[in-house]
């Protein structure tokens, strides 16, 4: 009995465990983003190679955060969410301390994208793991918690940078991760997981997806609500520098400040769309405040000039809190399925999100060249295709707040 109410408090060993792994997950995905310039300069780059060779690291990264994504969800509904959790931190913190030895940039590459791998796994899986095993009355608390402490660690990752070289930093992620291995103790596996492997209903199926048109759509919207907070993170935020110099501030932007004000906002964000949703009882009205937000924030951002640099800052800060809806996306996506595939959808979703700053990277830069260079207006265009699809998303999306998460999706 005791057991089972340890299980159910808001700060039981699963939420705990999630948020830590999540905040090294969020530490170790965001450094490169802060390290980006120093890194690159230590390597003799300078100039377009700077921006260019940086932007193919990021996307290796980005694309090993979609493969690894789609493996770790099917195995997540096949062997278990502690597994994959667990197995995750693994990979990603051998990858970021393989990282501060690197010597080229096809090497920086090649980790990078062996750490998105790694990092693919464990938000959804600890996402996944908590949604289930809490009272649906709780769950938005207790996911809030995950986000919140989760997102802290880019704050983390720029003061790290701060007093550390960029290859001390890389270092400092990996011995961080590992270090959470040792809370294995204490964290049981979801007792619907455990229903659903013995039952004869396909797990970690992930055509079930591609075979269901309702399945397919609803998996898509999931997608596309995200894509907003990855445009800001992924091209806005890290290419700061770029902009801040197009905006002509007043001062040299520094790429990993932004970066922490960015998520610094995040963390506020994440806890106000966690709270609100908990008060308002719905998780789509949450949204759809944020996603207006957004289209003030990316407006501030790209329509400020001649700005000082502490003002460029605070709407970074802004811009972070008007995509804080974070949380409430992850939740969305966990509580649309059934059991047999849940891990698949919440671990895969949040990384074709992240993957999208491949796409989304390409758009920028075609329309960079339509408009003869100017990032302002390539911003503007790939902004309103971002915010444009997740409110027609939206609309479509089943409101999930009292759901009951305890079924299967049933194979056709």
């Amino acid at each position: 009995m005791n057991n089972d109410k340890n299980k159910t408090r808001i700060l039981n060993a699963a939420v705990v465990v999630a948020a830590l792994g999540y905040f090294v997950d969020i530490y170790d995905l965001l450094l490169f983003s802060i390290v980006r310039v120093p890194s690159l300069v230590s390597m003799g780059l300078t100039g377009d190679t700077l921006t260019n060779e940086g932007m193919y690291i990021l996307n290796a990264q980005m694309l090993g955060l979609l493969i690894g994504g789609l493996v770790w969800g099917v195995l997540g509904d096949k062997k278990g969410r502690l597994s994959v959790l667990f197995g995750s931190i693994f990979i990603y913190s051998i990858a970021n301390i393989a990282n501060g030895f690197v010597e080229s940039t096809d090497a920086y590459a090649f980790w990078r994208f062996i750490a998105g791998f790694g990092l693919a796994g464990e938000l959804g899986a600890g996402i996944t793991l908590v949604a289930e095993i809490m009272p649906k009355e709780k769950r938005g608390y207790a996911t809030t918690i995950v986000a919140s402490i989760g997102v802290s660690g880019a704050v983390v990752a720029y003061f790290i940078a701060q007093y550390f070289d960029w290859r001390t930093s890389f270092f400092i992620g990996g011995g961080l991760g590992l270090s959470l291995l040792l809370l294995r103790v204490g964290v049981t596996e979801s007792g619907m997981f455990k229903k659903a492997h013995h039952s004869n209903e396909k797990s970690g199926d992930f055509m079930m997806l591609l075979k269901s048109r309702k399945r397919f759509l609803k998996y898509l919207g999931c997608v596309v609500i995200g894509v907003p907070l990855w445009f800001v993170v992924g091209i806005l935020i890290t290419l700061s520098p770029e902009f801040g110099k197009v905006l002509q501030v007043d001062g040299e932007v520094n790429g990993g400040a932004a970066v922490a004000c960015c998520y610094a906002g995040l963390v506020l964000g994440d806890i106000a769309s966690g709270l609100l949703s908990q008060y308002l009882k719905s998780r789509k009205k949450v949204v759809y405040v944020y996603l207006f937000l957004s289209v003030i924030g990316i407006s501030l951002f790209l329509g400020s000039s001649q700005i000082s640099l502490i003002t460029f800052y605070s709407i970074c800060i802004f811009l972070g809190f008007s995509v804080g809806y974070w949380v409430i996306f992850m939740t969305i996506a966990t509580e649309q399925f059934g059991t047999n595939i849940r891990a698949t959808v919440t671990t895969t979703v949040p990384n074709v999100v992240r993957g999208a700053v491949v796409p989304l990277s390409l758009l920028f830069q075609f329309f960079t060249g339509f408009f003869n260079n100017n990032l302002i207006h390539a911003g503007i265009a790939v902004g309103i295709i971002s915010l444009g699809l997740a409110f027609w998303a939206l609309k479509y999306m089943e409101e999930t707040f009292t759901k009951d998460l305890d079924y299967l999706e049933e194979t056709e």
